[in-house]
């Protein structure tokens, strides 16, 4: 008797094309085929990422066109809140073949028993082993999913997709809000993934556990092969080759205007000589108008000649120029952040936060501080508490000099204004020319500066409103940014960590992606933990 083999997972978007209601196009007759295993799918911030994960998953019809899977799908999306009335059991799905288990070791051998139980004898090990590998051990079956933190929630919903052992699992950034130890176990969960995956994700730790990387890119999926490393150094050698292409296309064109030019002026001066042969009458007429018809052809035939190489030439470098991509760079050089060396920046003398936790904290001049911690340590809370937001339990608190706060919610801009009309609430005193100029260091320049902040992508609006809190008067000398890579894409993180370079202010950043904080030329590195704030080495992050 012969058995027909399980097919692989397969994933292939054909001729894949969709639109916004409002008529906002996405994708034209997109073309991917995941290759199998772990694909990293990676953008700029709305290229379409999460949409293209959503239309794979059905959760999106397209206009025409089709995205096929070969077996079941298991999807995570963002941001998507469990109820906190289930049990972990119910939020993994597993309760009812945990309840006919426990009914048929009581000696209860009713047939829906079995038949809610199936062939999965061992489903309460599994779930334990399971969320034990995501590094949730402490968490108990029979809890509620409000006993649980923000982090763990989106762990347990990861875990319930691992449960159902789909053939083809989508991921879409699911490290945000996760602190270090939980995203650990995320990693250790997608390493060990042997199926096809998908995960869209800024977090560059998680894209060094892929396979290969999918590029999503001006509506089209280009393949590397490899982890975030070694796509960032085939893209390298790429950019490089464009980069020359663009040159000698460049060259060439000038050549060609210079030919054209050298050609007409040639043509001219034959027009000069064959007029002034026919003014001096020193041939024939019939001769002379021979030779200036014959001299129109000529002409004509050049101009032609001439004008179809520069327009080759033009095509050539517009091809170049479109390979070659943008890397434009947020300039947040500005001298009214400077902070002198020694100077008293920030005094919290046992201060007492609206959660218990007790911090003492001295910050003198420039210093780069990385506050790191878990899931509900506390750290929001004390950014919260510094900027004015919230007044802390008891204890002192001084700020010595001008501060602004860069919340994760990022909803310090009216959705309403423009770009340049949020920045001008916070600086009153700047001319509308100054406003834009100083925009056009964050990269909002001409028309973009005039943009609604509402219809902003993620990545956009994290940089207007970095942009309106840098240009803010006064100039902010102590600058506090709460996980600020969340939902930002490789380019905008780039541009982040160049831009703090050159903030010569004090900076506090909270966060968990490390390479980020690693690259921002941290000083001192604070953990909160057990309700006290304490200075650990590097190392010990």
């Amino acid at each position: 008797m012969s058995s027909t083999a399980p097919s692989a997972p397969s994933l292939t978007c054909s001729r894949l094309t969709f639109a916004w209601p409002d008529g906002t196009g996405v994708f034209e007759e997109l073309q991917w085929v995941a290759a199998p295993g772990r694909t990293g799918l990676i953008g700029l911030n709305g290229a379409g990422k999460s949409t293209l994960l959503k239309l794979i998953a059905g959760r999106l019809t397209p206009l025409s066109g089709s995205a096929r899977v070969t077996g079941e799908i298991g999807y995570l999306p963002q941001d998507v809140p469990l109820d906190t009335s289930l049990r972990v059991d119910q939020a993994l799905g597993i309760d009812a073949a945990r309840a006919a288990l426990h009914a048929i070791e009581t000696g209860d051998t009713a047939a829906e028993h079995f038949a809610a139980v199936g062939d999965d004898w061992d489903v309460e090990e599994r779930a334990r082993a399971t969320l034990d590998g995501l590094g949730l051990r402490r968490i108990g079956l029979d809890r509620t999913v409000g006993d649980v933190s923000g982090g763990e929630a989106v762990l347990l919903r990861l875990a319930a997709l691992l449960l159902r052992r789909p053939a083809v699992l989508l991921l879409d950034e699911p490290t945000n809000n996760l602190d270090l130890r939980a995203r650990r176990g995320l990693y250790a969960a997608v390493q060990a993934w042997r199926g096809l995956l998908v995960v869209v994700s800024h977090d560059r730790e998680l894209r060094e556990h892929v396979d290969q990387i999918a590029d999503l890119r001006g509506g089209e999926v280009h393949g590397y092969g490899g982890n975030l490393t070694a796509y960032e150094q085939a893209l390298a050698v790429e950019q490089d080759a464009a980069e020359r292409t663009m040159r000698a296309a460049e060259a060439d064109m000038k050549r060609q205007k210079r030919e054209l030019a050298e050609a007409q002026e040639k043509l001219a001066r034959r027009v000069r000589y064959g007029q002034k042969m026919y003014d001096t009458k020193r041939e024939p007429r019939a001769v002379m108008n021979e030779r200036k018809r014959q001299a129109q052809v000529s002409a004509g035939k050049h101009r032609r000649l001439h004008s179809d190489r520069l327009a080759a030439a033009r095509e050539r470098l517009d091809e170049a120029v479109l390979a070659v991509r943008d890397d434009d760079e947020i300039r947040i050089d500005l001298p009214h952040t400077a902070v002198p060396a020694g100077r008293e920046v920030l005094t919290l003398h046992d201060l007492e936060l609206r959660n218990g936790a007790r911090v003492v904290l001295e910050v003198r001049g420039a210093e780069r501080i990385a506050l790191v911690g878990g899931n509900g340590a506390g750290k929001t809370t004390l950014l919260r508490t510094i900027s004015g937001e919230i007044a802390p339990a008891a204890g002192s608190l001084l700020v010595h000099v001008p501060v602004r706060f860069l919340p994760q919610r990022l909803d310090v801009l009216d959705p309403d204004l423009s770009v340049a009309g949020n920045v001008a609430l916070l600086a009153p005193f700047a001319t509308d020319n100054a406003v834009r100029a100083r925009l056009a260091r964050f990269l909002f320049r001409g028309s973009r500066a005039d943009r609604l902040a509402g219809s902003l992508s993620g990545g956009e609006r994290f940089r207007a409103t970095l942009a309106a809190l840098m240009l803010a008067e006064p100039a902010p000398q102590l600058l506090m940014l709460d996980e600020p890579t969340n939902n930002l894409d490789m380019a905008s993180v780039r541009r982040l960590t160049t831009a703090l370079a050159s903030y010569r202010g004090a900076l506090v950043v909270a966060g968990h992606d490390l390479p980020f904080l690693r690259g921002l030329g941290i000083t001192r590195w604070l953990r909160i933990e057990d309700g006290v704030l304490r200075q650990v080495g590097e190392e010990e992050v």
